[in-house]
């Protein structure tokens, strides 16, 4: 009974209808971890591996992506449980938009790397992992809140 309330004051309150901003603690605190993960091992293919930036990203990207995915199912939105097909479902949904926001990362680099001469590591660091993080986490909480966890009948919700 205790995972399946939440408490706000003295009323109980489904986690469907948590607040909004107790969903983003949840997803901040998760995409903190997955980010350290992506930028760690990014940092780490980049220098002393000596990968290429766009190989170095992508590899990075899946384990960053690996730590969101567990975090959120397993944290922010475990009020949403699934089996089965459906979790299979939105474990695709998630990766997809998860890649949509590794694209945004990639092309901020290309940008950078590639049309503004910018080469050095730490560019490559500002434009993937600065620049290029901070907007694919606007799109990977959209799709993550709205995608892929959906929460039916969830009160107040302002992505659909």
């Amino acid at each position: 009974m205790a995972g399946d309330v939440w408490a706000r004051g003295r009323e109980l309150v489904s986690p469907a209808q948590r607040p909004l901003t107790q969903e983003l603690l949840g997803f901040a605190t998760v995409g903190v971890l997955a980010y350290a993960a992506d930028l760690g091992l990014f940092l780490w293919l980049r220098g002393p591996v000596g990968l290429d930036p766009f190989t170095a990203k992508a590899l990075s990207f899946a384990a960053g992506c690996s730590v969101a995915y567990t975090g959120n199912a397993l944290g922010t939105y475990r009020h949403h449980p699934v089996r089965g097909p459906r979790r299979c479902r939105d474990l695709l949904v998630f990766l997809a938009v998860n890649l949509a926001g590794a694209l945004v990362q990639l092309l901020c680099i290309a940008v950078s790397h590639h049309g503004l001469g910018l080469t050095s590591r730490r560019a490559d660091t500002v434009s993937g992992a600065g620049i290029g993080m901070a907007l694919a986490t606007v799109l990977r909480f959209w799709g993550t809140r709205t995608l892929v966890f959906r929460g039916e009948g969830r009160v107040g919700s302002w992505t659909g």
